[in-house]
């Protein structure tokens, strides 16, 4: 293991990022700061419409991505989770779901709620087995629209480089999807601090 390697895994073992240790405007973000910093400048560069978030939990990072809306004056955020965890709805441009992300309901509403014409980008942030991620990216990679990013959280678990005993999940779900899937590119540009809780995870879309 090479010394990045390395102290990522001290990093991610401190749980310095987890719940009561890393919070936005007071609300827990399980979120590597440096991953967010990122997004603040994919977002500012795109300018997305909308960005769905797949996996609300305790709502620090929909707040946040709400908070660069609000820096930009542009963009709404949909967020999407199993369980209602009771979140004090109380930001304007963010739309609380509550289901599976991989339900045909849940997509209709997207369908439902997106016009067509939006740019769109895409966070998955859900259950991170392998299966259902993959599932998210067969379900997902058509939502997002070109020259926006699909980007597939937590790929560092099963030893890339922490949690190997966790078995297969979003970095083996991206692999495999990308083995048939030419619309995106990984960006590793965005991998430019070095730790990333999201390796070989920010795709952009370029068709």
């Amino acid at each position: 293991m090479d010394f990045k390697d390395l102290f990522h895994k001290y990093y991610y073992d401190t749980h310095v990022w987890s719940e009561g240790n890393t919070s936005w405007l007071g609300v827990p973000t399980l979120k590597c700061p440096l991953d967010l910093w990122i997004y603040q400048e994919i977002i500012y560069e795109t300018r997305p419409d909308w960005i769905i978030e797949c996996g609300t939990n305790l709502g620090g990072t929909s707040l946040f991505l709400s908070s660069l809306c609000d820096l930009i004056d542009h963009g709404k955020v949909i967020t999407i989770d199993i369980a209602d965890n009771k979140i004090p709805k109380t930001h304007p441009r963010i739309r609380y779901l509550i289901g599976s992300s991989t339900s045909e309901e849940i997509i209709e509403e997207l369908k439902k709620t997106i016009p067509k014409e939006d740019s769109v980008m895409v966070i998955l942030d859900s259950d991170h087995s392998k299966n259902h991620v993959l599932k998210e990216l067969e379900m997902y990679h058509s939502i997002v629209t070109k020259g926006n990013y699909l980007i597939v959280e937590d790929t560092n678990i099963n030893g890339h480089p922490v949690l190997p005993e966790f078995g297969d999940g979003p970095m083996e779900a991206l692999e495999e999807f990308l083995s048939t899937n030419d619309e995106f590119i990984i960006d590793q540009s965005r991998e430019k601090f070095f730790l990333t809780f999201n390796p070989k995870g920010y795709l952009k879309k370029i068709k």
